[in-house]
Protein backbone atom coordinates (compact mmCIF):
# COMPACT_ATOMS: atom_id res chain seq x y z
CA UNK A 1 0.00 0.00 0.00
CA UNK A 2 2.09 2.70 -1.17
CA UNK A 3 0.40 6.13 -0.39
CA UNK A 4 1.76 9.69 0.99
CA UNK A 5 0.86 10.97 4.25
CA UNK A 6 -1.54 13.11 3.38
CA UNK A 7 -5.37 13.79 2.86
CA UNK A 8 -5.72 16.65 0.20
CA UNK A 9 -8.02 19.00 -0.43
CA UNK A 10 -9.57 19.82 -4.21
CA UNK A 11 -10.23 23.73 -5.86
CA UNK A 12 -13.41 23.42 -7.67
CA UNK A 13 -16.37 20.57 -8.28
CA UNK A 14 -14.46 19.49 -10.72
CA UNK A 15 -11.20 17.95 -11.36
CA UNK A 16 -8.44 19.87 -13.22
CA UNK A 17 -5.64 18.71 -15.43
CA UNK A 18 -3.13 18.65 -12.05
CA UNK A 19 -5.60 17.70 -9.81
CA UNK A 20 -6.03 14.56 -12.23
CA UNK A 21 -1.84 14.26 -12.03
CA UNK A 22 -1.67 14.47 -8.59
CA UNK A 23 -4.05 11.89 -7.97
CA UNK A 24 -2.74 8.71 -10.21
CA UNK A 25 0.59 9.95 -10.23
CA UNK A 26 1.61 10.88 -6.10
CA UNK A 27 -0.51 9.15 -4.21
CA UNK A 28 -2.14 10.69 -1.26
CA UNK A 29 -3.84 9.02 1.42
CA UNK A 30 -7.34 10.23 1.00
CA UNK A 31 -8.98 13.63 -0.30
CA UNK A 32 -11.75 15.56 2.01
CA UNK A 33 -14.77 17.50 0.20
CA UNK A 34 -15.86 20.79 1.24
CA UNK A 35 -18.99 22.67 0.10
CA UNK A 36 -16.74 24.30 -2.45
CA UNK A 37 -16.80 21.13 -4.34
CA UNK A 38 -19.90 20.39 -3.66
CA UNK A 39 -22.79 21.41 -5.94
CA UNK A 40 -25.65 18.75 -6.12
CA UNK A 41 -25.78 15.15 -6.14
CA UNK A 42 -25.13 14.27 -9.36
CA UNK A 43 -22.10 16.30 -10.31
CA UNK A 44 -20.40 15.08 -6.55
CA UNK A 45 -21.17 11.37 -7.39
CA UNK A 46 -19.15 12.06 -10.60
CA UNK A 47 -16.42 14.01 -8.92
CA UNK A 48 -16.22 10.89 -6.03
CA UNK A 49 -16.10 8.65 -9.06
CA UNK A 50 -13.39 10.13 -10.98
CA UNK A 51 -11.36 10.34 -8.15
CA UNK A 52 -11.75 7.29 -7.47
CA UNK A 53 -10.62 6.26 -11.37
CA UNK A 54 -7.58 8.72 -10.84
CA UNK A 55 -6.55 6.99 -7.65
CA UNK A 56 -6.98 3.37 -9.17
CA UNK A 57 -9.16 2.37 -5.77
CA UNK A 58 -12.86 2.02 -5.68
CA UNK A 59 -12.54 1.83 -1.77
CA UNK A 60 -10.12 5.43 -1.88
CA UNK A 61 -10.40 7.39 1.23
CA UNK A 62 -12.95 10.33 0.62
CA UNK A 63 -13.34 12.49 3.80
CA UNK A 64 -16.68 15.44 4.36
CA UNK A 65 -16.72 17.56 7.70
CA UNK A 66 -20.50 16.46 7.93
CA UNK A 67 -21.48 17.49 11.59
CA UNK A 68 -24.46 18.93 10.93
CA UNK A 69 -26.16 23.00 11.32
CA UNK A 70 -23.41 25.29 11.09
CA UNK A 71 -21.05 22.52 10.09
CA UNK A 72 -22.67 20.65 7.15
CA UNK A 73 -20.84 20.57 3.93
CA UNK A 74 -23.61 18.69 2.13
CA UNK A 75 -26.46 21.81 2.20
CA UNK A 76 -26.79 22.06 -1.44
CA UNK A 77 -27.86 18.52 -1.50
CA UNK A 78 -29.69 18.07 1.52
CA UNK A 79 -30.21 20.50 4.53
CA UNK A 80 -29.45 19.05 8.47
CA UNK A 81 -30.19 21.22 10.93
CA UNK A 82 -29.50 18.79 13.47
CA UNK A 83 -26.02 19.01 15.81
CA UNK A 84 -24.33 17.32 18.74
CA UNK A 85 -25.61 19.74 21.32
CA UNK A 86 -29.45 18.72 20.26
CA UNK A 87 -28.66 14.84 20.90
CA UNK A 88 -26.91 15.65 23.98
CA UNK A 89 -30.22 17.75 25.32
CA UNK A 90 -32.18 14.96 24.19
CA UNK A 91 -30.24 12.83 26.48
CA UNK A 92 -30.45 14.68 29.41
CA UNK A 93 -34.49 14.71 29.65
CA UNK A 94 -34.49 10.97 28.33
CA UNK A 95 -31.37 8.47 28.10
CA UNK A 96 -33.47 5.64 26.48
CA UNK A 97 -34.95 7.70 23.45
CA UNK A 98 -31.70 10.26 22.80
CA UNK A 99 -30.04 6.86 22.24
CA UNK A 100 -32.78 5.42 19.82
CA UNK A 101 -33.12 8.48 17.91
CA UNK A 102 -29.68 9.26 17.39
CA UNK A 103 -28.74 5.71 16.25
CA UNK A 104 -31.39 5.85 13.74
CA UNK A 105 -29.99 9.61 12.60
CA UNK A 106 -26.40 8.54 12.42
CA UNK A 107 -27.97 5.16 10.21
CA UNK A 108 -29.31 7.51 8.05
CA UNK A 109 -26.71 9.97 7.81
CA UNK A 110 -24.43 7.17 6.57
CA UNK A 111 -26.60 5.93 4.08
CA UNK A 112 -27.17 9.43 2.67
CA UNK A 113 -23.02 9.41 2.47
CA UNK A 114 -22.59 6.22 1.25
CA UNK A 115 -25.03 7.18 -1.62
CA UNK A 116 -23.12 10.27 -2.64
CA UNK A 117 -19.89 8.25 -2.11
CA UNK A 118 -18.28 9.15 0.74
CA UNK A 119 -16.44 6.61 2.95
CA UNK A 120 -15.15 8.85 6.01
CA UNK A 121 -17.20 11.54 8.28
CA UNK A 122 -14.86 13.22 10.67
CA UNK A 123 -17.62 12.69 13.62
CA UNK A 124 -17.91 13.08 16.46
CA UNK A 125 -16.29 16.12 18.23
CA UNK A 126 -15.37 14.83 21.28
CA UNK A 127 -14.66 18.26 22.98
CA UNK A 128 -15.90 19.21 26.31
CA UNK A 129 -18.10 22.65 26.76
CA UNK A 130 -16.94 25.13 29.29
CA UNK A 131 -18.52 28.18 29.72
CA UNK A 132 -16.03 30.22 27.91
CA UNK A 133 -15.62 27.40 25.14
CA UNK A 134 -14.81 29.29 21.93
CA UNK A 135 -18.11 29.57 19.67
CA UNK A 136 -16.07 27.74 16.86
CA UNK A 137 -16.72 24.74 19.09
CA UNK A 138 -20.34 25.64 20.72
CA UNK A 139 -23.30 23.33 19.44
CA UNK A 140 -20.53 20.74 17.57
CA UNK A 141 -20.39 19.74 21.12
CA UNK A 142 -22.89 17.28 22.68
CA UNK A 143 -22.61 18.64 26.45
CA UNK A 144 -20.52 20.55 28.99
CA UNK A 145 -21.29 16.78 30.91
CA UNK A 146 -18.15 14.59 30.09
CA UNK A 147 -20.21 11.52 30.24
CA UNK A 148 -22.77 12.83 27.87
CA UNK A 149 -19.59 13.43 25.40
CA UNK A 150 -18.22 10.08 25.52
CA UNK A 151 -21.41 7.87 25.79
CA UNK A 152 -22.56 9.25 22.64
CA UNK A 153 -19.62 9.81 21.23
CA UNK A 154 -19.18 6.34 21.30
CA UNK A 155 -22.54 5.43 19.82
CA UNK A 156 -21.15 7.74 16.91
CA UNK A 157 -18.18 5.59 16.34
CA UNK A 158 -19.89 2.12 16.57
CA UNK A 159 -22.68 3.50 14.80
CA UNK A 160 -20.97 4.65 12.05
CA UNK A 161 -18.62 1.40 11.56
CA UNK A 162 -21.95 -0.56 11.71
CA UNK A 163 -23.03 1.38 8.56
CA UNK A 164 -19.70 0.87 7.01
CA UNK A 165 -18.41 4.54 7.31
CA UNK A 166 -15.34 5.32 9.07
CA UNK A 167 -15.74 8.02 11.72
CA UNK A 168 -12.80 10.91 13.38
CA UNK A 169 -12.87 11.43 16.58
CA UNK A 170 -12.06 15.02 17.20
CA UNK A 171 -9.89 17.45 18.42
CA UNK A 172 -7.64 15.16 20.23
CA UNK A 173 -6.66 15.94 23.41
CA UNK A 174 -9.52 18.18 23.83
CA UNK A 175 -10.55 21.59 22.47
CA UNK A 176 -12.97 22.51 24.75
CA UNK A 177 -10.90 23.99 27.87
CA UNK A 178 -10.34 27.06 24.55
CA UNK A 179 -11.59 30.28 24.02
CA UNK A 180 -9.91 30.83 21.03
CA UNK A 181 -10.37 29.62 17.39
CA UNK A 182 -7.37 27.97 16.39
CA UNK A 183 -8.17 28.90 12.84
CA UNK A 184 -6.90 32.66 12.95
CA UNK A 185 -5.03 32.48 16.33
CA UNK A 186 -3.08 29.65 18.49
CA UNK A 187 -5.18 28.78 21.91
CA UNK A 188 -2.94 28.55 25.13
CA UNK A 189 -3.91 26.38 27.98
CA UNK A 190 -2.72 26.63 31.20
CA UNK A 191 -4.55 23.91 32.79
CA UNK A 192 -2.04 21.26 34.24
CA UNK A 193 -2.04 17.24 32.98
CA UNK A 194 -4.37 15.99 36.27
CA UNK A 195 -7.36 18.77 35.25
CA UNK A 196 -7.22 18.26 32.09
CA UNK A 197 -6.96 14.60 32.23
CA UNK A 198 -10.22 14.59 34.80
CA UNK A 199 -12.52 16.65 32.32
CA UNK A 200 -11.21 17.07 28.42
CA UNK A 201 -9.10 13.57 27.95
CA UNK A 202 -12.01 11.67 29.76
CA UNK A 203 -14.27 11.34 26.39
CA UNK A 204 -10.93 10.42 23.97
CA UNK A 205 -10.06 6.95 26.42
CA UNK A 206 -10.23 3.93 24.87
CA UNK A 207 -12.43 5.30 21.98
CA UNK A 208 -12.72 2.01 19.09
CA UNK A 209 -12.26 4.89 16.61
CA UNK A 210 -9.95 3.61 13.75
CA UNK A 211 -9.13 7.76 13.46
CA UNK A 212 -8.34 10.57 15.70
CA UNK A 213 -7.73 14.20 14.40
CA UNK A 214 -5.41 16.43 16.61
CA UNK A 215 -6.49 20.18 18.45
CA UNK A 216 -4.07 22.84 17.01
CA UNK A 217 -3.89 23.85 21.16
CA UNK A 218 -0.55 25.11 23.57
CA UNK A 219 -1.04 23.02 26.52
CA UNK A 220 1.42 24.77 27.88
CA UNK A 221 1.98 22.82 31.31
CA UNK A 222 3.09 19.91 29.42
CA UNK A 223 5.04 21.25 26.56
CA UNK A 224 5.38 25.02 26.79
CA UNK A 225 6.58 24.90 23.01
CA UNK A 226 4.84 23.10 20.77
CA UNK A 227 1.14 22.81 19.92
CA UNK A 228 -0.36 19.52 20.30
CA UNK A 229 -0.50 18.44 16.44
CA UNK A 230 4.26 19.43 16.39
CA UNK A 231 4.20 17.81 19.89
CA UNK A 232 6.19 14.42 20.57
CA UNK A 233 5.71 14.38 24.21
CA UNK A 234 1.92 14.99 23.72
CA UNK A 235 1.46 12.63 21.18
CA UNK A 236 3.53 10.12 22.69
CA UNK A 237 2.93 10.38 26.75
CA UNK A 238 -0.97 11.83 26.42
CA UNK A 239 -2.74 10.54 22.99
CA UNK A 240 -0.96 7.28 22.88
CA UNK A 241 -0.39 6.48 26.61
CA UNK A 242 -2.82 8.09 28.60
CA UNK A 243 -5.23 8.90 26.84
CA UNK A 244 -5.05 5.00 25.12
CA UNK A 245 -5.79 5.70 21.25
CA UNK A 246 -4.10 3.19 18.66
CA UNK A 247 -5.26 4.25 15.54
CA UNK A 248 -4.32 6.51 12.59
CA UNK A 249 -3.60 9.86 14.33
CA UNK A 250 -4.11 12.86 11.43
CA UNK A 251 -3.44 16.87 12.11
CA UNK A 252 -6.14 19.10 11.83
CA UNK A 253 -5.46 21.49 8.76
CA UNK A 254 -1.68 22.35 8.79
CA UNK A 255 -2.95 25.59 6.64
CA UNK A 256 -4.75 26.93 10.15
CA UNK A 257 -3.02 30.01 11.44
CA UNK A 258 -2.54 28.63 15.00
CA UNK A 259 0.54 26.75 13.39
CA UNK A 260 3.34 29.19 12.90
CA UNK A 261 5.71 27.84 10.08
CA UNK A 262 4.91 27.50 6.61
CA UNK A 263 2.99 24.57 5.27
CA UNK A 264 5.87 22.21 4.40
CA UNK A 265 7.63 22.64 7.80
CA UNK A 266 4.36 22.67 9.82
CA UNK A 267 3.51 18.99 7.57
CA UNK A 268 7.24 17.63 8.34
CA UNK A 269 6.60 18.78 12.21
CA UNK A 270 3.60 17.08 12.43
CA UNK A 271 4.81 13.75 10.88
CA UNK A 272 7.88 14.02 12.99
CA UNK A 273 5.56 14.75 16.55
CA UNK A 274 3.78 11.77 15.81
CA UNK A 275 1.49 11.78 13.47
CA UNK A 276 0.73 9.53 10.89
CA UNK A 277 -1.98 11.89 8.15
CA UNK A 278 -1.24 15.38 7.48
CA UNK A 279 -4.62 17.31 6.68
CA UNK A 280 -4.41 20.29 4.11
CA UNK A 281 -7.54 22.15 3.19
CA UNK A 282 -7.30 24.87 1.37
CA UNK A 283 -7.22 22.98 -2.02
CA UNK A 284 -4.05 25.29 -4.01
CA UNK A 285 -2.76 23.09 -6.51
CA UNK A 286 0.69 24.35 -6.16
CA UNK A 287 0.99 23.53 -2.23
CA UNK A 288 -0.66 20.09 -2.73
CA UNK A 289 2.04 19.06 -4.74
CA UNK A 290 4.63 20.88 -2.73
CA UNK A 291 3.33 19.11 0.38
CA UNK A 292 2.85 15.90 -0.65
CA UNK A 293 6.28 15.52 -2.11
CA UNK A 294 7.88 17.03 1.23
CA UNK A 295 5.64 14.03 3.08
CA UNK A 296 6.94 10.50 3.64
CA UNK A 297 5.08 7.64 2.59
CA UNK A 298 2.64 6.00 5.17
CA UNK A 299 4.75 3.69 7.31
CA UNK A 300 3.87 -0.26 8.16
CA UNK A 301 1.47 0.76 11.88
CA UNK A 302 -0.42 3.21 9.34
CA UNK A 303 -1.08 0.52 6.58
CA UNK A 304 -2.34 -2.02 9.13
CA UNK A 305 -4.38 0.46 10.07
CA UNK A 306 -5.65 1.43 6.75
CA UNK A 307 -6.49 -1.85 6.07
CA UNK A 308 -8.33 -2.24 9.30
CA UNK A 309 -10.38 0.37 8.25
CA UNK A 310 -11.11 -0.64 4.59
CA UNK A 311 -12.58 -3.65 6.56
CA UNK A 312 -15.61 -1.36 8.33
CA UNK A 313 -15.93 0.02 4.79
CA UNK A 314 -16.70 -3.32 2.82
Amino acid sequence: MKRKAIIISLKGKILSKNEKILLSKEKPWGVILFERNIHSLKQTQHLIYEIRKYTNNKSFPILIDEEGSSVSRLRKIFLNRLNAKYFGEIYVKDKKSAIFIYKNYIKSLCNILKKIGFNINTIPVLDVLRNNTNQIIGARSFSNKKEIVKILGEITVRECHKNKVASVIKHIPGHGCSNKDSHIIMPKINLNESKLNTIDFYPFKFSSAKLAMTAHILYSKIDSKNISTLSKKIIKKIIRKKIGFKGILMSDDISMKALKYDLVTNAKKAIEAGCNLVLYCKGNIKDNFKLIKSVPYIDKFTQKKTSEIYKILR
